[in-house]
């Protein structure tokens, strides 16, 4: 349960396009007789306790967040961290799945003789499979409540100078737009800024290719911002009027980039692109990918963050995905704050900023949730964990249900698992469960059998003693219904690795050496994928060897906490080439198995190639 819930001080601007007054988008934020939306923003933003589970460097005004918006968002007003530019860049409603390639490292057992040989390793050698991050799969009115509401917890924590980007793409962008003008109100919007692509966005036979996103720019008060002059000089070819020459001879204007850009930011392919635009182009991310899926480049935030901030001004991505936003705020000398729910997401950019030698510390959100690598994960792993479930359900049982068991006293019992994905499900109300009780048991018509009861799984209740008179009192129906807290299966989703290591002295400095490494989540992954191999020509088998080291992707040492918070003195990161970082530095050397340090350490984490980490006590 929340600690409490933070009233909204902020409410939608009145006399725009309110969404009650409007017929479609009425339709789209009430069910049921229930509004729902406006039922949890009258509730409050949900508190919870944040631990803190790491610190790099001094200052700890930087913040890493792992947690939901609306979890991130209400830590943030209690705190009274008030924020002067928002840039997200949240799911688009695209109906895809995105995934993770997952590498294979090379085994630190063979890395003198993969030296010796001078062996090359191209990308196409390297042997992958891939996880899912997370499922872009809603329906429309649950996108727009889900994003109405983060849409207002946002605002409750941007100062009254700020401003607000918005990236998203045809699917469902528009519809958006009309919540964006209720919540910051259609004068106080700026600009709708087109990123234009070069590349993808492949035609159809029945469309044009798809080449841009837009992204839409509020400010909070328009009587109390502006936005930043950029002015950048470009080289002609030859003389218009106005031009000058630099003192190599160079023809060159000096244009002002915010008047030029006319709303479109372009992405090109390589440099030699750039003199067919008259404003600053984008170039692909290339050099700075990080293996995430809907990675956007850093010369895009960079844009930006130039026009809308200053140095010193507090930064926030709440979908934080690859950290691109919180590494080009730190460049540029701004605080930045990152949020996300998936844990591969704070890995990528923990990373980042420690090669980018920032500063900042990492909090998750206590809400008693033991999730797995992310939401759609952990959804996955529940599926196989609920006793007996199938999810494969009969004709007549719809997608509220995420599947059903089979008793022999009941017959075929449906079951609700709240979508972890969608934070507005989490918590168990009144509300909620009188979807259950006046609409969702009533649906069982079409059903070929009968439904004598149902199980409702929870991972928040809001009054456990009221939901089940709420459910004698107004359960007209001979269906059981059954509740039950979901925690208890989830505390046996994570389960953790095995390692065995050896610790040496030698008076100078410590070594620890990894003997052996075991991962069984990855064993049956990797197994999951030699058997869809096995039915293709070509086959591409993982073989993983006896010590397991491969499956390695990152180990550090604490010499300084045996426990509470970690404080990384000595690590290694091993890149799916190889090669590794030693303390956020890049070398061409391959990880000989081993990490010292000059104290005695007191606690041992790795990280294997999916994300999942183990923490050994030493001492």
């Amino acid at each position: 349960m929340p600690i409490r819930y933070i009233p909204y001080d902020k409410v939608p601007v009145k006399g725009q396009a309110i969404l009650n007054n409007v017929t479609r988008s009425q339709r789209l934020l009430s069910y049921t007789d229930n509004n729902k939306v406006y039922e949890r923003i009258q509730r409050g933003i949900p508190y919870y306790e944040l631990q803190e589970l790491e610190k790099v460097g001094e200052n700890s005004e930087n913040l890493i967040i792992r947690g939901e918006c609306l979890s991130a968002c209400a830590y943030l007003k209690e705190k009274d961290i008030k924020i002067d530019l928002v840039y997200i860049d949240p799911p688009f409603a695209s109906g895809a799945d995105y995934a993770k390639k997952v590498y294979i490292r090379k085994n630190p057992k063979l890395a003198e003789k993969i030296k010796k040989a001078e062996e090359k390793m191209e990308m196409e050698e390297l042997v992958a499979f891939e996880e899912k991050m997370y499922g872009d799969i809603w329906s429309k009115e649950d996108y727009l409540n889900w994003m109405y509401e983060n849409l207002m917890a946002i605002k409750e924590i941007m100062s009254e100078t700020a401003s607000i980007y918005v990236h998203l793409d045809w699917h469902i962008g528009h519809y958006v737009k009309i919540l964006l003008d209720e919540v910051f109100g259609e004068e106080n919007f700026v600009n709708e800024i087109i990123w234009a692509y070069r590349s993808g966005g492949a035609s159809k036979k029945k469309s044009i290719a798809r080449k841009h996103d837009s992204i839409y720019f509020y400010t909070n008060n328009n009587e109390n911002f502006e936005i930043n002059t950029i002015k950048e000089r470009q080289y002609l070819e030859k003389h218009f009027i106005g031009t000058q020459e630099d003192e190599n001879g160079k023809i060159y204007v000096d244009t002002i980039l915010t008047d030029t850009l006319s709303g479109v930011i372009n992405r090109v392919m390589d440099n030699e692109s750039i003199k067919e635009y008259s404003c600053r182009p984008v170039l692909n991310v290339s050099k700075e990918r990080v293996d995430y899926s809907t990675q956007k480049p850093e010369g895009l935030l960079e844009l930006l963050l130039e026009i809308a901030s200053n140095k010193g001004m507090i930064v926030a991505d709440f979908f934080g995905g690859s950290g691109v936003t919180a590494k080009v705020a730190s460049d540029l000398g701004r605080r930045f704050i990152h949020c996300d729910i998936g844990i591969n997401s704070i890995q990528t950019v923990r990373d980042r900023l420690k090669e980018a030698k920032a500063d900042f510390k990492i909090l998750e959100v206590q809400d008693g949730l033991n999730l797995f690598r992310n939401p759609i994960q952990t959804m996955d792993k529940l599926a196989t964990l609920i006793d007996g479930l199938n999810t494969k359900k009969p004709e007549g049982i719809d997608s509220f249900w995420f599947g059903t068991v089979t008793n022999s006293k009941f017959g075929t019992i449906p079951v609700y698992v709240p979508d972890l994905r969608d934070s507005t499900k989490k918590v168990l109300d009144i509300v909620a469960i009188n979807e259950v009780i006046n609409k969702e048991i009533h649906n069982f018509n079409t059903f070929d059998g009968e439904v004598k009861k149902v199980i409702i799984y929870y991972v928040d209740i809001s009054d456990i003693d009221e939901i089940k008179k709420f459910i004698k009192d107004n359960n007209q129906t001979l269906i059981e219904v059954e509740i039950k807290d979901l925690k208890q299966i989830l505390d046996f989703v994570v389960i953790d690795d095995s390692v065995d290591f050896s610790l040496n002295e030698d008076g100078l400095f410590y070594e620890i050496e990894i003997n052996s490494f075991y991962s069984d989540r990855l064993k049956q992954k990797i197994d999951e994928y030699n058997q869809k191999q096995g039915l293709k020509v070509k086959s591409n088998y993982i073989a993983i060897s006896e010590n397991g080291l491969e499956l390695i992707e990152y180990i550090s040492l604490d010499c300084t906490n045996d426990s509470g918070v970690w404080h990384s003195n000595s690590e290694v990161k091993i890149d799916k080439n190889g090669f590794i970082s030693i303390d956020g530095t890049k070398t061409r050397e391959f990880w000989s198995g081993k990490i010292n340090s000059t104290s005695k350490p007191k606690r041992l984490k790795i990280r294997n190639i999916a994300g999942d980490e183990i923490i050994k006590i030493l001492i």
